[in-house]
Parts: structure tokens; sequence; C-alpha cells
């Protein structure tokens, strides 16, 4: 199997399973922007690769992958090609009948769907092995009930996000560009991830340094604004994104990436309310950070940092 170190947890933990099994696994490196060596991917290819899976556009980041030029080179070598689309689906135009996509997944509810409906998409002829037995629903590919209101809301989720991609492309950019713009301007210290070029429109994935990102998370919600974050707190020790650290972003900003997540229902107020509260958190924060002084970053505090990243 082919896939990426930068994969969302769903296809990284089967792939961990697979491995435990006797698979051989070859995650491709991504370099600071998040982006992949087409050249190392192009050199896995070989007649003893069952299939690659590659995101469309990663969770964290927004970068999006050419998936469409690796699904041609894998059919070229008889390769079937999976793509995780679920951040990409209602972001970017996406035209299956034009690719040698075998298989799509997508999530509902990143498109305003209810939570719990998705879609596992199979090019026609695709051999594909159940993974719940029972009865005949779906064709013998799923077995199980199915959830006709969920399925109903999805499809007509799927309608508007297409009647406002025009809108996803140009004003939620332009939003998130003001975001990215209006916070760094008042921080120091801080730095957008991904790829700037080549992200997706509704993406803002912050990196602020010497602050862990769950306490920033924890005073926005005080304040009513939500967001995410790269790394997970867990029983008391930071841990990392494995995106961030897949990247290579230092130790100092590893912990403290954002996630800004905006949509089509965003409005400008709402920007300018983000950009007016996080510069306050981060300096309260840093003023009780002990790798942060007055004078700005304390001496060497990589070091710091580095035993808890490891």
């Amino acid at each position: 199997m082919i896939t990426t170190n930068v994969e969302h947890p769903a296809i990284l933990t089967l792939c961990e399973w697979l491995e435990k099994e006797g698979y051989i696994v070859h995650k491709l490196k991504v370099d600071k922007k998040g982006r992949i060596d087409m050249d190392e991917y192009k050199s896995l290819l070989h007649d003893r690769v069952a299939i690659v899976s590659a995101m469309w556009a990663n969770n964290e980041t927004g970068t999006i992958f050419p998936v469409v030029e690796m699904a041609e080179l894998a059919a070229a070598k008889g390769i079937m090609f999976h793509t995780d689309a679920v951040q990409a689906v209602g972001k970017i135009p996406i035209d299956l009948k034009n690719t040698k996509i075998d298989m799509l997944s997508l999530s509902g509810h990143k498109l305003h769907a209810p939570k719990g409906i998705g879609v596992l998409y199979l090019r026609r002829g695709c051999r594909f092995r159940p993974l719940l037995r029972g009865g005949h629903q779906e064709r013998g590919r799923r077995a199980g009930t199915e959830n006709s209101a969920s399925i109903v809301a999805l499809g007509m989720a799927c309608e508007l996000a297409m009647q406002k991609m025009d809108v996803e492309n140009t004003e939620v950019r332009r939003l998130r560009d003001k975001l990215e713009k209006g916070i760094l301007s008042q921080v120091t210290h801080a730095f957008v991830t991904g790829d700037p070029s080549n992200r997706l429109p509704n993406t803002a994935n912050i990196a602020f340094e010497y602050i862990e990102g769950e306490a920033i998370l924890l005073l926005l919600n005080k304040v009513g604004i939500a967001c995410s974050s790269g790394s997970a707190c867990t029983s008391g020790s930071l841990e990392p994104s494995h995106v961030m650290r897949a990247m290579g972003i230092p130790y100092t900003a590893a912990h403290g990436t954002i996630r800004f997540s905006l949509s089509v229902y965003n409005t400008e107020e709402e920007i300018d309310r983000v950009i007016e509260a996080v510069p306050p958190i981060v300096a309260q924060l840093r003023k009780l950070s002990p790798y942060w002084t007055d004078q700005g970053p304390a001496a060497n505090p990589e070091a710091a940092f580095a035993p808890t990243y490891a």
C-alpha cells in the first residue's frame, strides 16, 4: 500500500493494523508546506502495490494534493486508487468522471449535512468486499437499514454546496485571508501552515509559538468562538499533531496550532470579532509561558519543548 504520513487517523490507524497483518505500507513524506514529493511517489509505483490512498486535501492545513494526477499514475500501473475527500467535497470542484479515481469517501457533516452520514463512491466494476455483512441493503455492499432522512439531507447539502461553490472560492477565501492577515499583523511569532498557493479556501491553520493550542481553544470558547486544535491533550501530556511533525514545524510552534474553518455562513462581523479576540488571548497566555519573557522568546526554548515533543 501507498499512503501519506499526514493522512487522517481514519486511514493511518487502518494502515497500522494492516502492517501488523503483514502488509507493507509506504507513507509518503511531505515538505514544510505539506506538499507530497511526486518523485518519491512515482518511484514507489510497481506491480506489488495493491492500492494507493491519499487525501484530496489535508484536514489540518487545507493543503490540496494532486490526487487526479496521482490516480492517473496509479491506473497506468494497474493499481487501485482511493481518496479521502472529506475536507475537499463542497469546497472545490470535483468531477470524478474525468479522473481515474476508483474510490472516494466523504462525510456529510463537513458540508452542513447531519453528523453520522457519509458516502463511499465506488467506480463501476470496482471489486469490493463488504465490511458489514447481513441484509441486502445497498446491493449487498453494506448491511443495515438506510438512514433515509440523513441520506436526503446529504443530497440537499451537496446541491446547496454546488450552488455556493463560487462564493466558497471568492468570498469565503477573502474572509479567510482577512482573518489570517488581521491576526498576524498583531501577533508576532505566529505563521500560517500549509501551502499558501494551493489550499482549501475555507481553512486557516495558524501556529502560535511558545504557547499551547488547547489553552487558546479554552479561552476562545469562553468568548463564544469555535475552532479546533491540531494537537491533542491527553493524560496531562501535550502531543503535537502528527501533521505538524511530518511537516517539520518547530517544537515551539507545533504545540500551538489552531485551525479556523470558515463557511459560506460566516460573516464579516464574525471575522472582525475573531481578529479582535485572538491577540489579547495569545498575549495573556504568553505571559504565563515559561518560554516567553517581556523581551520575547526565552533563551533556547526549543530545548525545553523537545522532551515533550519527542
